[in-house]
């Protein structure tokens, strides 16, 4: 079960922040921190006058060098820094596309020491002076730091790439349900999708299966999936920085679905209209900093994603 799980009741003083959104599986490579990344750069995009930050609880640096402008090097002020401080307000940055992310610790076990109330994020986030929408990128466990973002969230994502993952989507209802009763805040998206296998006599492959047996189980989910692209994987892999699907995977499925997503979300927590066909940018941009025109840079990334 990945630990116990407390009943939290919710605190009176609500949060800054217009919504929280975590990524959540205690199961590896099934693209969280991808998806965290990737719709935070879509629902900035989308929503042009709405703040997007980026809070990962893991010491990877794949967040680190998506958002972080200027040469690498070691930040003054982390993450830790803004969980022994109480607020967020002196570590949150202005990355890459216009999202704000908060630069990891190098190493996130003394944070777990000082997250043993599961309200703790909550309460940093409740003090922090930041009026936008806050995605939280969580570790491949249930541990302290996870269940804080499910504390935190009022919309948690569920990536389901395979039937392991799906098992332990179980774990993260279940560690939902206790600490946030009557909560419906989880909801699975799946990962990772591959539609040419079958798997079955029916001649279903695995996606339909796992849609199967997440319906059976009573599990709300995204209409859209996001399929397995050599494309996206090469994003995050090939150079030292990784790349965003919106600019650099234009014309691929995934292009298209993580737009989608996005459009989910903006409707499930009210961010209101997104654009149907976006203008053409005014002035040229360009990625990582150099741009002229960010609204017209995310905005040129938005339009290219209408091919299958």
């Amino acid at each position: 079960m990945g630990g116990t799980f407390p009943v939290v009741a919710p605190e009176a003083a609500p949060p800054r922040q217009r919504a929280v959104i975590a990524v959540a599986s205690n199961k590896g490579g099934v693209g969280k921190t991808t998806v965290t990344a990737n719709l935070a750069i879509y629902l900035r995009a989308l929503h042009e006058e709405l703040p997007v930050a980026v809070v990962g609880l893991d010491d990877q640096s794949i967040l680190d060098r998506m958002f972080r402008l200027g040469p690498e090097g070691a930040p003054p002020l982390t993450l830790k820094h803004g969980w022994a401080e109480h607020s967020l307000d002196r570590v949150l940055r202005l990355g890459q596309f216009g999202i704000h992310w908060v630069p990891p610790p190098r190493d996130t076990e003394p944070l777990k020491a000082r997250a043993e109330d599961p309200r703790t994020l909550q309460r940093i986030l409740a003090h922090t002076h930041f009026s936008g929408l806050v995605l939280i990128d969580t570790k491949g466990d249930l541990e302290a730091l996870t269940r804080n973002a499910l504390v935190a969230a009022d919309l948690v994502i569920i990536p389901v790439a395979d039937r392991a993952s799906l098992e332990e989507a179980g774990n993260v209802f279940d560690g939902i349900e206790r600490l946030s009763p009557a909560s419906s805040k989880g909801r699975v998206l799946f990962t990772l999708v591959d539609r040419r296998t079958r798997v079955d006599a029916q001649g279903r492959d695995l996606h339909d299966r796992l849609v199967a047996e997440a319906e059976e189980r009573g599990w709300p989910r995204f209409v859209t999936y996001l399929s397995r692209s050599p494309r996206v994987e090469a994003l995050n892999s090939a150079g030292g920085r990784p790349g965003s699907v919106l600019h650099q995977a234009r014309g691929t499925a995934v292009h298209r679905q993580l737009r989608e997503l996005a459009e989910e979300v903006g409707k499930l927590l009210d961010l209101g209209a997104t654009p149907r066909r976006p203008a053409p940018p005014a002035e040229r941009a360009e990625p990582h900093g150099r741009s002229v025109s960010l609204k017209g840079f995310l905005l040129r990334g938005l339009s290219g994603g209408r091919r299958s």
